[in-house]
């Protein structure tokens, strides 16, 4: 079984590299693209889904924006599982931090060099959000380009979706992006936070040997 995977918002492949599955699954992550200029969001998805091959059996796995990006691609590109992880089913569990974000559009005004490397409060937000408590934080976040990161953040504020109740949702229970208490998910971390699947290998790979199977 060929599992296809995204991993977060500006992350590479390192918050996930210590989960375990089953020794007949393939992993093939699916790298980030940067967006085109003014790029919609449905032109994005198709070319994040090109690389997921059709003529055989496959399941699909994303992490925080990942989540919401193997969801997209499901609507195209229809996979025998989809697990999420720190991610949300529909907009109705945007938390409300976010959801200020989709009613005012404040995200479409952030300038784009709000989000470059020198921006010093970007790694306070980012780890107040993701894990306060993590002093390497952004060891997990390699992709950086400005225009990238704003454009995620507007997508992610602006997303709507029909849950869709095949999908397998995984939580960690002291998210503060996804926060727990809006959603019903069927697997929940304790004492997870955002990086749960960094923080909580163990517990992940578990659920994950039970998933796909």
């Amino acid at each position: 079984m060929k599992i296809y995977v995204v991993s977060g918002l500006g992350a590479d492949f390192k918050v996930l590299e210590r989960l375990e599955f089953p020794e007949n699954c393939e992993l093939i992550f699916i790298d980030w693209l940067i967006p085109e200029k003014n790029e919609p969001f449905h032109s994005y998805v198709e070319r994040m889904a090109e690389k997921v091959d059709v003529s055989e059996p496959f399941s699909l796995l994303g992490y925080s924006f990942g989540g919401i990006m193997v969801q997209e691609i499901n609507k195209l590109k229809p996979a025998q599982k989809v697990v999420i992880m720190g991610s949300i089913k529909s907009d109705k569990e945007k938390s409300k931090f976010i959801k200020t974000g989709e009613i005012t559009k404040i995200p479409r005004i952030f300038p784009v060099g709000m989000f470059n490397d020198k921006a010093a409060n970007v790694y306070s937000v980012v780890r107040k959000l993701f894990d306060p408590k993590n002093p390497k934080i952004l060891q997990y976040f390699r992709v950086r380009d400005p225009y990238y990161l704003k454009w995620s953040v507007e997508k992610v504020s602006e997303w709507k979706f029909e849950e869709i109740p095949e999908v397998i949702q995984i939580l960690g229970d002291k998210d503060i992006v996804f926060p727990i208490k809006y959603s019903k998910p069927d697997y929940v971390i304790k004492g997870g936070t955002h990086l749960f699947p960094a923080t909580k290998s163990k517990e992940v790979s578990k659920i994950l040997k039970e998933v796909f199977v």
